[in-house]
């Protein structure tokens, strides 16, 4: 199974909302950003994930979670993690 990156999340959020061709857009920036960095620095890539900016905003995930079901038709009530 192929590994998903923190690009390829990327392009899917920005797809989605923006288009295809403004995503690959916006993406071989970042791509040409990371180089940038990269070798100015004279570092190595450390990939963040595909998860990264859902650990980065946890509210802002459940938010648009919440928004996405409701669009759905449903009726979300949020709990607290330690309430049963």
């Amino acid at each position: 199974m192929p590994t998903i990156t923190r690009l390829v999340d990327q392009y899917r959020r920005l797809a989605a909302r923006r288009g295809k061709k403004r995503a690959l857009v916006a993406v071989g920036h970042t791509i040409l950003t990371i180089a940038y960095h990269l070798l100015k620095r004279g570092t190595t890539y450390i990939e963040l994930g595909a998860d990264f900016f859902d650990r980065l905003q946890p509210e802002r995930l459940t938010r648009n979670l919440v928004r996405r079901l409701e669009k759905l038709g449903h009726k979300v009530t949020l709990v607290p993690g330690g309430a049963t």
